[in-house]
């Protein structure tokens, strides 16, 4: 009828996908998060009835976000480790008051946006108005194709918290 070596590589096959399947469902979860109502105490962004519409929650919970790290960037940024963040700018940006691709961002905190001599923003850069604050960078650095859409600036952003407080941290430090 049935020998043990077929019994054990049916056996095998079967915990063997099992084993597929949760390890799959377990990193499908790690990407990706849909949820509606509470989660954890927090609210969730849900789907509305308009194609791609987020509900609200979404954007206060950005905003809020945004807020949290520039408070964080005050209390406790690593200026060290903003430097090495800084790496990923450094194709583009210089700290010693010369512009590369990029405009130099010594002394950018607090400085008008658009605003230095001889660098040719883009129009929406340039017409932007303000200035850099630690809330207007950490929003900016998120992803700057999202807060200015024209900008010239091909930087996919910098999704992770502690790299943004980070950085501002070292921006804030070679603008003193």
């Amino acid at each position: 009828m049935f020998d043990t070596m077929t019994i054990t590589k049916a056996g095998g096959a079967v915990i063997g996908a099992l084993l597929a399947f949760l390890l799959g469902n377990w990193a499908a979860s790690a990407l990706y998060s849909v949820g509606h109502g509470a989660h954890g105490g927090e609210e969730v962004a849900g789907m509305t009835a308009a194609p791609g519409g987020l509900l609200d929650v979404a954007e206060e919970g950005a905003e809020e976000a945004a807020e949290e790290v520039v408070e964080l960037a005050l209390d406790s940024g690593d200026a060290a480790a903003g430097e090495k963040v800084f790496g990923k700018c450094r194709a583009c940006h210089k700290v010693d008051g010369s512009n590369g691709t990029g405009p130099h961002l010594d002394g950018v905190v607090n400085r008008a946006i658009g605003a230095v001599d001889g660098f040719a923003y883009s129009a929406g850069m340039a017409s932007h108005g303000g200035t850099w604050t630690l809330e207007e960078l950490n929003a900016f650095l998120i992803k700057p194709k999202d807060y200015l859409p024209d900008t010239k600036m091909a930087f996919a952003g910098l999704p992770k918290p502690e790299d943004r407080v980070n950085l501002l941290a070292y921006l804030q430090s070679v603008s003193n």
